[in-house]
């Protein structure tokens, strides 16, 4: 009995170990953070890919620094303590050492500086945008535009606890997602309404603030389809954590179809009472 208990203990734990692998994968084909997580999410832009290079490279220069420096207190210890040493050395100076410990650091710096300033042109640096979005940072939801597509404007706010649907992230889902197609430059201008805001995208490796009266601009050009998620990045406020940002990256024939969609809905009636999840922001401030 006690063999069965076993195994089926084991069975269970494996299936349990499964399921979490499943919501993993899932989590991160989503652009979402995954349990557990330590690193950064999977890059789906060349400039997160970038980011993710130099971090990892960076942390092999600080393992192997802690490494090196760790070894020498060590040997320091053993090497020159009071026994091993009851006459301790009177040397002031050493110049080959002294040359040694300036050049070494200033190497290890040019090192890291070459990669460093190449991402950062790659970040600054933006390319001929296909599509063009403004992203307007509000007391706590996010307004779009669409300025190289017509009248094509809309609200993106937070979906609450009891409208969520199975499948959809708390504190993440909104009711209206920025589209925007994929393998395609995607210039973003950011400014805000109100106070300052962040627009930040973890898979896409952007992160700029919304300053009110001031344009920012970032970029983006996403890889591989799917959903990802961001959030307001700068404390904006009671509702800051309220603040999602959720990008839907399909394919440039679906992309159309939605333009075409949301230019023919423009053209409509526009109703501009702000969205019922946004109702009692006033009375929160």
């Amino acid at each position: 009995m006690r063999f069965l208990d076993n195994r089926q203990g084991l069975i269970a734990g494996l299936v349990t170990a499964g399921l979490l692998m499943v919501s993993i994968g899932a989590a991160a084909a989503q652009g979402l953070a995954e349990p557990w997580q330590t690193g950064f999410q999977d890059g789906v832009t060349p400039v997160m890919q970038e980011i993710n290079w130099f971090h990892n490279f960076l942390l092999v220069i600080t393992a192997a620094i802690v490494i090196l420096v760790t070894g020498l207190l060590a040997y320091i210890f053993v090497r020159f303590n009071a026994r091993a040493n009851p006459e301790p050395s009177k040397t002031s100076h050493n110049t080959l050492l002294e040359v040694v410990w300036t050049i070494v650091p200033v190497i290890i710096l040019v090192i890291i500086a070459v990669p460093s300033f190449r991402l950062l042109y790659l970040q600054r640096d933006i390319p001929d945008a296909d599509v063009t979005i403004k992203a307007i940072g509000n007391q706590w939801y996010w307004s779009y535009e669409y300025p190289g597509a017509g009248d094509v404007s809309f609200d993106s706010v937070v979906i609450e606890d009891e409208d969520l649907k199975p499948g959809q992230p708390r504190l993440l889902s909104v009711d209206e997602q920025v589209v925007v197609p994929v393998n395609k430059v995607v210039r973003v201008i950011v400014t805000a309404s109100d106070v300052i805001h962040s627009f930040a995208v973890p898979a896409f490796g952007i992160k700029i603030d919304a300053v009110p009266g001031r344009l920012n601009e970032t970029w983006f050009k996403v890889r591989k389809t799917g959903v990802y998620y961001g959030q307001c990045s700068e404390m904006c406020g009671v509702r800051h954590a309220f603040m999602p940002i959720s990008v839907k990256v399909v394919s440039e024939a679906d992309y159309a179809k939605w333009l075409e969609a949301k230019k023919a809905e423009a053209s409509g009636p526009r109703d501009d009472t702000i969205k019922t999840a946004a109702a009692g922001i006033g009375a929160a401030r």
